[in-house]
């Protein structure tokens, strides 16, 4: 809940920043009408960035990797006395 109450914040202050800027005509008008898809892009952009930093950095897992292949052998056992073939060839 919180971090919906900083998003709408943010977008009202960003908001009543344009309409400012439309109001007092500190930019020329054909430049200030395209600040909201300025924005949108640089949201955009922002977030690619956020999603390739987050996979660079993504942690490995050593011994979750060995509880999933245990539970893999497991499941092959299981499923060889059920009768289901899963040899992987």
């Amino acid at each position: 809940m919180k971090h919906i109450v900083k998003i709408l914040t943010l977008v009202m202050a960003i908001t009543a920043l344009w309409v400012g800027l439309l109001q007092t005509s500190m930019i020329p008008r054909s430049h200030t009408w395209l600040l909201p898809i300025y924005f949108v892009v640089s949201l955009g952009c922002y977030g690619l960035l956020m999603v390739g930093i987050g996979l660079m950095n993504f942690p490995t897992c050593p011994q979750e990797a060995l509880l999933l292949q245990k539970d893999i052998v497991e499941a092959k056992e299981y499923l060889k006395q059920k009768g289901v073939d899963v040899s992987s060839s």
